[in-house]
């Protein structure tokens, strides 16, 4: 396993500095003076210079991508041009709001996903089948803003159950574990779960439906295995995929939940990244795009070793 791991760790770091490289390529391919957002109109050449020079626009590109990218691994992502905060502070706010709503959203998905895909795939060209795959499809279909915003209008404007936006009922940004707070993260987590609810109630179902089909699983009945004791079997075998695809989907829904954090207000990466574009911010911009980034890629390397500790066929594969 130790090995396993170290192969991995080489394998991701040129994938890591890839994924710098095209964060910094990537927001200086838009048009436009970032720095137009905070200068005034009426601003002199030697003020715009100024400017230019201290926030290290006045060098090359490759030169600039260098300096920029020794201050990272020195954890320095910059200042911000809008708010003049350090990049590292503004994100890492913004880091904590969205994966905690991430996770509950993939928790939500991944319990109603696998519950809807083992009952498809055990009662197959059933009712419950094709009700369960409706469902799913439904989920992987529908638009989740769209979703957010009949949620909003059914349960807060019209019902006034829930609150429609924000984290916290003071404004703060900041979300806390309690029943207060539990109400902001309902709605705009129940949104999000819809995708990798229908994501991993479909690859269930086929999980499920093919390890049915197995020799094995024939067998273990034919000695006399309760049907209980067959489910766990089936349970063991698709849990690596399960849990794989439900580490992609926590990886998705947190660099890319702009338009539902949007719509329900919710300060995390999404609605910082919402900001920073509108606003030209390329420091914030590049902060945010390289830590979401890292994250996935620190995301798929967790989920590999996982699923190899439960499957130890991947590593001798």
């Amino acid at each position: 396993m130790l090995s396993f791991i170290l192969r991995r760790l080489l394998t991701v770091t040129p994938v890591a500095l890839g994924v710098s490289i095209v964060c910094f390529s990537l927001v200086h391919l838009a048009d436009g003076d970032p720095l137009s957002s905070i200068l005034p109109v009426d601003a002199t050449q030697e003020t715009i210079d100024a400017m230019r020079i201290a926030y290290g626009y006045d060098k090359p590109l490759p030169v600039q991508y260098a300096l920029w990218l020794w201050k990272v691994l020195h954890g320095d992502l910059g200042t911000s041009i809008a708010t003049g905060r350090p990049v590292l502070s503004e994100v890492g706010r913004a880091v904590v709001n969205s994966l905690i709503l991430a996770s509950v959203a993939t928790l939500i998905g991944f319990t109603f996903g696998c519950l809807f895909g083992f009952v498809a795939g055990y009662f197959r060209d059933s009712v419950l089948d094709r009700a369960a795959s409706a469902i799913s499809v439904f989920g992987v279909s529908v638009p989740h803003y769209w979703l957010g915003m009949v949620l909003v209008i059914v349960f807060s404007a019209q019902l006034g159950w829930l609150p429609s936006t924000g984290a916290g009922p003071d404004g703060s940004g900041n979300w806390k574990p309690d029943l207060e707070h539990l109400r902001y993260i309902i709605l705009p987590a129940i949104t999000m779960s819809v995708i990798p609810m229908g994501v991993i109630a479909r690859t269930v179902r086929a999980l499920v439906g093919d390890i049915l089909s197995q020799d094995f699983v024939g067998a273990l009945r034919a000695k006399g295995l309760s049907e209980f004791g067959v489910f766990k079997h089936v349970v063991k075998n698709a849990a690596p995929t399960a849990l794989a695809i439900m580490g992609l989907q926590l990886g998705y829904l947190l660099g890319g939940s702009i338009l539902i954090e949007t719509v329900f207000a919710w300060p995390g990466t999404g609605f910082l990244l919402n900001a920073a574009i509108f606003q030209r911010d390329l420091p914030l911009l590049q902060g945010a795009i390289l830590v979401l980034a890292m994250f996935f890629v620190a995301l798929n390397l967790i989920v590999d070793v996982v699923q190899t500790a439960l499957d130890p066929r991947i590593e001798r594969g």
